[in-house]
This record gives structure tokens, sequence and C-alpha cells, in this order.
């Protein structure tokens, strides 16, 4: 984490940061000063715990981005550009070859335009551990050498001599060798698309640091990238590895010669079981430069493509609430729009007003956000607070499962969610028909009550404007197709509080059956205790409820009959008229 090799993706940052912020923020000079300076004194922080101790609190992604930013925010207020923190501090020990590092390329035209002309390329999973040097002379390990700041680390030997994948005897070739490599955590079967980095690097980098043995280090292993003025041809070097125990470095060195060759193996590394953690994939070119002309910085001959981010850090714009179909409020976050995987990510729900409360989010705040299950953005934490704590004032809570089944200025944004939900494949299922198409009926036809829409003519529907003459006809006879739909479909439009496989256990089929249920019938039903049988009865007992079941009816929907011959309605059975 936070390695040296990453400064080297700053250019791209930077570029990736012009597009990402849309303006610069509007503060103050003297609080785009102490904002600045607040930001810096964390990623400060974030570092020296890191290079102390191993510990990281936050992802690379996460740190990179807020990094980024910092610049970013330097340049919007002409403040001096801070130096790159992100660079590790030297050690005591020179490294006999230099680290180079590995530059990094943004996606894949840029490594196409980078493997151009050049041959002899193999692609090798990036690794996520710590970088490290072995200095074998006479068949002997005598050095173990930290990146540092590729000049020079932190001499790690006597870690090294305890870590059984290391071998401390060599012979041949690599008895007077220097491998350059990364020092893993052993994984079982890894899929890097489903578990993601499990902060495998840090926990190497601590047990590393610490002064005391840790068992992990009987955990982790020695991936060898780089033999400097070893054998001529990388083909030769992988062999002779494998052979002195750096087996890995064989099994996952892959000759390519497109980069097409380069994506597909690196689609098939991102999903398939790996015995470590990897963050994208090595390319390199076998035709290396003497170790003496490596230089940080200057790695030519090898480069990176990343996977994209599981996670983005987001700036939020505004915190706006939402009434669901039940009266419940929903805090959601506009964002700065930023892309993860295929979507372009602008809101993220936070979920209730007391989850909004203890996550203390303010507009102007830094948040990391992901994709959950069917790329649905979710929101991690809070990654970065504004200096300035300005929130605004939730509605007040005044709706409930029982309110707004009729329209009322107040009772506008969950009138439009019980719609919402209405046609949802949970409910009617009306193919074509979301928020914005309820939102165009409600305004220009002026809906009484959530099944008013019945009633509109076909002429009607092909007129709204918004909605096009073709369009209106489809809704017109999906509308006419949802009335035969069967009679529980209808009950759960209306928002019953039961559960389907109850109505599904008892095969109830009209409306008359629900309302002379008693008590003691209800609870015999599945997943129906006391409480829950209340709420029934007290649902079916509502004036609202009683009165859009007598007009659907009037509109011959299936299962709601007139109650006997006399002509009394469903609303009868409870005004007792």
């Amino acid at each position: 984490m936070f390695m040296w090799r990453r400064a080297g993706a700053a250019i791209c940052l930077l570029l990736w940061s012009i597009f990402s912020f849309a303006t610069c923020p509007v503060w103050s000079p003297s609080r785009a000063q102490e904002e600045v300076s607040r930001l810096q004194q964390q990623l400060a922080q974030w570092n020296e715990a890191y290079w102390k101790s191993g510990a990281s609190d936050v992802s690379d992604d996460v740190y990179d981005r807020l990094n980024t930013r910092l610049a970013y925010w330097q340049r919007c207020f002409s403040l001096e550009i801070s130096a790159n923190s992100s660079i590790p501090p030297g050690g005591n020990t020179t490294h006999p070859v230099a680290h180079t590092g590995v530059r990094k390329l943004a996606n894949k035209q840029a490594l196409q335009q980078w493997m151009s002309g050049k041959k002899d390329l193999w692609v090798q999973p990036k690794v996520d551990g710590v970088a490290l040097t072995l200095v074998y002379r006479q068949g002997k390990l005598v050095q173990a050498i930290s990146r540092g700041n590729g000049l020079a680390g932190e001499d790690w030997t006597a870690k090294a001599l305890a870590i059984p994948a290391i071998p401390n005897n060599v012979s041949g070739e690599l008895a007077n060798s220097i491998l350059q490599g990364e020092l893993f955590l052993h994984r079982e079967n890894h899929i890097q698309k489903q578990s993601g980095g499990l902060n495998a690097r840090a926990r190497v980098a601590g047990a590393m640091m610490r002064r005391d043995a840790s068992d992990l280090l009987r955990e982790m292993g020695f991936f060898v990238w780089a033999w400097p003025d070893g054998p001529a041809t990388l083909a030769q070097r992988l062999v002779v590895l494998s052979k002195s125990g750096f087996n890995e470095v064989l099994d996952y060195s892959v000759p390519v010669n497109t980069v097409q060759d380069v994506e597909r193996i690196r689609a098939r590394w991102f999903t398939s079981p790996l015995p470590f953690v990897t963050d994208g994939i090595v390319v390199r070119s076998g035709d290396e430069p003497q170790g003496k002309a490596w230089l940080p910085g200057h790695g030519s001959w090898v480069a990176a493509w990343k996977y994209d981010p599981v996670e983005e850090v987001a700036s939020v714009k505004n915190i706006q609430f939402a009434i669901g179909r039940t009266g419940k409020i929903a805090v959601v976050a506009q964002l700065e729009p930023v892309q993860l995987d295929d979507k372009r990510i602008q809101r993220v729900n936070i979920g209730s007003v007391r989850r909004w409360h203890e996550l203390d989010i303010a507009p102007g705040d830094q948040v990391s956000v992901s994709l959950a299950g069917q790329g649905i953005p979710r929101l991690n934490r809070v990654v970065w607070r504004s200096l300035v704590r300005e929130k605004p004032v939730p509605p007040a809570p005044l709706f409930s499962s029982h309110s707004c089944f009729y329209t009322t200025a107040e009772c506008h944004e969950q009138f439009i969610a019980r719609l919402v939900w209405l046609s949802s494949a949970n409910a009617l299922g009306i193919e074509g028909l979301g928020e914005s198409g309820w939102r165009m009926l409600h305004q220009t036809h002026h809906f009484e009550h959530l099944f008013s829409w019945l009633a509109l003519t076909k002429e009607q529907l092909q007129a709204t404007p918004g909605i096009s003459p073709a369009r209106g006809l489809k809704l017109w006879h999906r509308f006419n197709v949802v009335r035969q739909y069967p009679f529980i479909r209808w009950v759960n439009a209306l928002g019953i509080p039961l559960p389907k496989a109850a109505l599904n256990a008892q095969g109830i089929s009209l409306w008359q059956e629900l309302v002379d249920k008693t008590e003691q019938e209800w609870l015999a039903l599945p997943g129906v205790g006391a409480e829950r049988a209340r709420q029934i009865r007290r649902w079916l007992s509502l004036p609202e409820v009683t009165s859009l079941a007598d007009w659907l009816a009037k509109q011959k929907v299936q299962g709601f009959t007139v109650v006997g011959e006399s002509g009394f309605t469903h609303s009868d059975l409870f005004t007792g008229t």
C-alpha cells in the first residue's frame, strides 16, 4: 500500500481528476487553506501508520483518490502543491539494483500502444503484497531489503530467513544473484472478483515490521518478478527459478503477442481461483537492460494494467429525502458523478434518517461507494468529512403504511411510490411504466386514488403529454390485461400486510373471504402471529381500503364483488349500513 511505484500513477490520476471533479469548491480562501491542510494531515497520518506498523485504514484506491483530490484543490486555489506523500521513506540498506517501479496504464488502448514494437512479451499477475529484494551470495541468502524509496530500504533479512517459502540456500546460476519480487500472503482459491483485496498487503507489511516473529510468516510466499543480470531470456529465468523453489512465477507467467491475449488472461485471472491477492496484471518484455542502468521510475520494459477499482470516492453534492410507499423516509445522497464498472453513479441510498444521523453525512463530504448485487450503488462509509457541517432538515414522520391511498398535496411522494410499487413485478407487473411515466399520467389526469388509471380511455392515454400515441395505446392494452389478473395480485397491489405464502396457502380468491376471516383463522395461516393478525384486521377496516375495494368491484376486477343480494358494498360491513 502507498508504495513508491504508485507515484507513477499520479499523472493518470490527475487526468482522471480533471474529468471527475466538475467544478472547484465554492470556498473562501481561508476555508480552502484549512480544508487542504486538514486533508494533508490525514494523508500524512495514514502514511505514518502504514510505514511504522503496517496499519491500513483505507484502501489504495481510496488513498489515491483523496491524494488526487488534494492536488486538485491545491490547483483550484493556487496553493502550494505538496510533495507526494505516498513516497515511502528510504532505509539504511542500499539496494544492489534499484527498484524501477511499474508504469500504470489506464486502459486497453494505452497498453496496446505500449506493447507496439516490443518483443518477447509476457503477462504476469500483479500480486498484491510488499516488494522485496533478495541477495544470494555463494548460495546463501545474505540480505532481504524492503523496497523503501527504490534506492534503499529496511533490512528484513532476519524475517525473510524465517519464511519457509523463501529458500535460504540456492545453487547453480542463483548462487550469486539478486532477485526482486513480491512478498505475499498465501490464499486458498482466492477469487479477486468475489473477495477483493482482503487487506492482505497491510497484513504482510505489519508482520514484517513487527519486532517479534509473527505466525503469519509461515503463510507468506514470494513471487519473483525480476532477476537483474540473470539468464538472457525470461523463459530461461523462469525455469531456473522454478527448480529452485520459486514455483508461482513459472505457473503464472504466460507469453503473449497481442493486447487481446493480455485482455483474455487478465479477465481469467480476475475470475479464477489464485493462490494470492492481485490488483491487476503486469506485462513485461524479456529484453531488459543491465541492472546498473535500473533507476526508480525508469522501468520502460514493464507496465501494469490494473483492475477497475471496487470502490470509488465521490463528493456529496446534496442530501435528499424520499417517502416510500409504506411512509418510511429514505435518505439519498446526490453525488458528484463517478464511474464504477459500466455504471455512472450519481445517487446512492443512505437508508433511514437514523442511519444518516449515525453516519454523519453532509454536503461536501467524501464517501466511498461500490456496487452491490445486480449493480446497485452502495455507500460503504465516509472517508473524509468537510469542515462545514450544513445538513438539511428531514421531513416530519407524518406518513405510514395506512396513508396516501388517495392523493393530496401532502401525500404526493408516497402516492407516487405506491403507484411505482403497483406496477412492479411484485404487484401487477405493468411493463414499461416506471416512476417518470406515473408522474406524467398523474400530472395530466389528476388521479383521485391508487387505481384511477383503470378508468382512463384509449384517447386520454394517447393524448398524455410526454407519452407518444403508440406508447399510450400499449398502456391502454396493458391496463385492460391486468383487469383479468388473479385476485391475489390485486391484493398485493393494494398492500395488504399479509405474507404471500399465507394467501397462497389458503387459495383465497375473493375479497369476501378476506373480510369474513376471524382473528383465529388469520392466526392459523403461515407467517401470521398475533400482531400481524391485528394489522390485517385493521387494514381491512380502513375506509380508504374498503372504498378502493368497492371501486375495483365496479371496474369488474376479479375477486372484488358486491356483498350479498341486497346491494351492500364491502365498506358497508364496517360502517354498519
